[in-house]
């Protein structure tokens, strides 16, 4: 959270400034419930139909056989393969993986700021999201990671208000909390400005990629657990470049280097807006989709609107009602994937320096932002 006090009227300060945590869920828990009844309407007997087929071991006999995993294993390829099964599909299913990739981006970097180690939840995020690739989906973020997220912002919130409110000398706030609302809090190893890029690309864009073009059971099986490919990339690049440098390690705060956002962002931006020109395109051509392509599509389509639309109200709990209209008017423009990346530099713009420029202290040093990147 801010180091610096949101100085706007309050009507239009962050609802996280002054809302209980509690109340701060009731949104999610309604968007819960309505993914769960909008997927249950959208449910129709073909798709059942994929999974008792699988049970009785006629789709895909290498997956479906196997012991306890095999039908479940079976269904998940096949509901795949289905949505993936004509060029309109996979143009709606390069922006909604480009979308996703984003989301994966953003979190892996929250995951390795200093401020958010204390919650296990967001500093370790590959058992929740593989959650949500293969069983919760939207649910799994609007009962999990939102509230994680959401929780630890609040805790640093009344932290800040409790350091303000003694001076900053009170010994009931705890010396790691005073770092985490300070700008320290909002760094993190400068070796991750390397790793999650790399393992972002590595293990999800890669995996993605692969199964959009050739659509087979062998990719689609792979891909789903791209968490785990993500996770392991990542703390391996991490180690190699900790063992080959040739400076010690240092904490950076990455938004304020051009080339480390240009490294972490780059790619998510331009498969954003390479998926958005390919769904404008397709939409000029004619409709191949079967009816189990459109229904298996449809499905995943309610499931990412919803997500989307937890994402937008975590960003406006946080940061205000400016992040989810910048997300939204960029989204429009160059894919979901590129707002996202957009509203989230602008949110962490707005969450380090509150929403109006803070003058710099006379004792404070300028140059303090600029911090040594790899050496």
């Amino acid at each position: 959270m801010p180091s610096h006090g949101f100085t706007t009227s309050g009507w239009l300060a962050p609802p996280i400034q002054s809302a209980s945590f509690k109340s701060l869920l009731v949104i999610p828990v309604i968007l819960s419930v309505g993914t769960f009844v909008a997927l249950f309407a959208h449910s129709d007997v073909d798709i059942a139909l994929l999974w008792s087929q699988c049970h009785a071991r006629a789709r895909i006999p290498g997956l479906s056989h196997i012991p306890l995993i095999g039908t479940p294993s079976c269904f998940f390829v096949s509901f795949f393969q289905c949505a993936l099964d004509s060029l309109r599909s996979k143009a709606v299913m390069a922006v909604i993986l480009s979308y996703v990739g984003a989301l994966a981006t953003v979190c892996t970097v929250e995951s390795a700021r200093r401020c958010n180690r204390p919650n296990a939840l967001i500093a370790k995020p590959t058992l929740w999201w593989l959650l949500f690739n293969l069983l919760g989906g939207a649910m799994v973020w609007q009962l999990v990671i939102v509230p994680a997220f959401l929780h630890r912002a609040k805790a640093l919130v009344l932290a800040e208000k409790q350091s303000q409110g003694a001076g900053g000398e009170d010994s009931t706030v705890a010396a790691a909390e005073l770092e985490d609302i300070g700008d320290e809090g909002r760094t993190l190893p400068d070796s991750e400005a390397v790793a999650i890029p790399i393992a972002v690309a590595a293990g999800y864009f890669l995996p993605s990629i692969l199964m959009l073009v050739f659509n087979s059971p062998v990719t689609i099986a792979v891909w789903l657990f791209f968490p785990l490919y993500v996770s392991v990339v990542r703390q391996g690049v991490r180690h190699l470049v900790e063992r080959i440098r040739r400076v010690g390690p240092t904490s950076i705060h990455h938004e304020s280097h051009w080339q480390c956002v240009a490294l972490v962002y780059a790619l998510p931006v331009v498969l954003s807006i390479a998926a958005h020109v390919f769904v404008i395109w397709n939409l000029g051509q004619g409709d191949d989709r079967k009816k189990m392509t459109k229904l298996t599509v449809s499905f995943i389509e309610i499931d990412i609107q919803f997500i989307a639309w937890t994402v937008l109200y975590w960003v406006f709990v946080e940061a205000g009602w400016r992040v989810p209209l910048s997300m939204i008017a960029v989204s429009v423009i160059a894919g979901p994937g590129t707002g996202t990346v957009v509203g989230w530099l602008y949110r962490e713009r707005l969450l380090k320096n509150g929403f109006t420029s803070q003058p710099v202290d006379e004792g404070e040093d300028p140059s303090a932002e600029e911090r040594p990147l790899l050496g």
